[in-house]
């Protein structure tokens, strides 16, 4: 990228950093510990709410995991309304779906129930129920929210996405095959509730994928110029979480230790990077998901460790403060030799769980140029990373990880 682009995305990057000081960066009320959903009513009472719209997917409710929850709703007698054909990568078709539902039904609030292709589309919802004459496309970027939303109880299915604590709602225009993010504080769910015992069906592929999803927002959240004395103790913390935790939980979901840790792990990394922003890794990984519906955290966990050595120099540093905050590697090595422990840790993780060091002929060699300007556009000058990338950068990582 060449100086003059450069000083201009440092300058904007610095300016949203001292503007989001004036911002509300709430946390969501927090209720965890197995059983926890059965404190849905309580909750729902203390908000004077009465009709919720349980926003989920097909994979979970053919699994039957919003029985539970329409359990202790019934068992109170709280109407609902069902919404069970999120997609991955949600479209604005299935917002609207939602929205209709929603809106037919006399809906007061929204509980979504599953992972972030879940919580993304009730956020989209809870964003268009508060803007009915704007568009998605309308709210796309920062800031376009602008209205407190309906109560939003974001209940995850998995441990990694962070989608009950960020600001971001991420969803897809199936025309244009563009996938971006409406971000705005008034979208950071109102109650996170993390019941482990959801998890405990997870396949390794999902729990894998998943938890480097939640790493890469820590590791990214860290490595960003925007991060905060707060944002990077969270980081830090949901990274130890995962190392200690992760591989346990892949061998084992019954592992109840291991998954209380890994959903907290999560909740930790969404509320740094909610704050800090991430990078280009998901950058990557979105016109990935986009132009070929590639799972996200599947994505992430195979960009992360190439975008990583391709910071090179800028991300020493702080790549060695994880070094040295994790043990990874003696304490009296260079900078750049504790860079690439980390670098080591997160492929030997990938390699643990079946996740490949590349794709597998997924990106088509005549899509490398819009797939990297759509992940140029959406980086820069919005995501505060160790080095600024041009379009052309980007390409050449798109064909490292998918040699053909």
């Amino acid at each position: 990228m060449n100086i003059f682009n450069r000083m201009y995305c440092r300058t904007y990057q610095k300016i949203i950093y001292w503007i989001s000081f004036s911002l509300n960066w709430s946390e969501p009320e927090l209720h965890e510990g197995a059983g926890s959903l059965k404190d849905i009513p309580f909750i729902l009472n203390q908000k004077n709410r009465i009709h919720p719209l349980i926003v989920t997917d097909p994979g979970i409710y053919k699994l039957g995991l919003q029985s539970p929850l329409i359990q202790v709703l019934g068992e109170k007698k709280i109407a609902y309304e069902l919404y069970h054909d999120v997609v991955p990568n949600p479209t604005f078709d299935v917002v609207e779906e939602a929205y209709k539902m929603y809106r037919d039904g006399n809906c007061d609030c929204l509980i979504a129930l599953g992972g972030g292709s879940s919580m993304d589309t009730a956020k989209a919802v809870g964003a268009r129920s508060v803007n009915p004459h704007k568009t998605l496309s309308q709210l796309k970027g920062i800031l376009k929210v602008g209205h407190k939303l309906p109560l939003l109880i974001a209940i995850p299915t998995t441990a990694g996405t962070g989608s009950e604590a960020t600001l971001a709602a991420v969803v897809v225009n199936p025309i244009t095959k563009d996938k971006f993010s409406i971000n705005d504080p008034h979208l950071i769910p109102e109650v996170a509730l993390l019941d482990n015992t959801l998890l405990q069906g997870l396949p390794p592929a999902i729990i894998s994928s998943t938890g480097i999803d939640a790493l890469t927002h820590a590791v990214e959240s860290y490595l960003g110029r925007s991060s905060t004395k707060k944002t990077k103790d969270y980081a830090l913390k949901a990274m130890a979480l995962i190392k200690g935790n992760l591989y346990a939980f892949y061998q084992d979901a019954k592992n109840e230790k291991a998954r209380a840790n890994m959903q907290k792990a999560a909740y930790l990394a969404g509320v740094s990077f909610t704050r800090a922003y991430v990078g280009y890794v998901h950058a990557l990984a979105h016109a990935l998901g986009g132009y070929y519906n590639v799972p996200h955290g599947f994505a992430n966990a195979v960009l992360l460790p190439h975008v990583l050595r391709a910071y090179g120099k800028a991300a020493y540093k702080r790549l060695a403060e994880i070094s040295d905050y994790l043990e990874l590697a003696s304490p009296s090595l260079t900078p750049g030799e504790k860079a690439n422990a980390v670098i080591t840790w997160i492929e030997d993780l990938n390699a643990k769980m079946a996740i490949p060091k590349t794709f597998n002929h997924v990106i088509k060699p005549e899509d490398i140029k819009a797939l990297s300007h759509h992940a140029a556009k959406e980086a820069n000058p919005l995501y505060p990373v160790p080095k600024e990338m041009s379009a052309q950068e980007l390409a050449k990582i798109y064909q490292e990880v998918d040699p053909q």
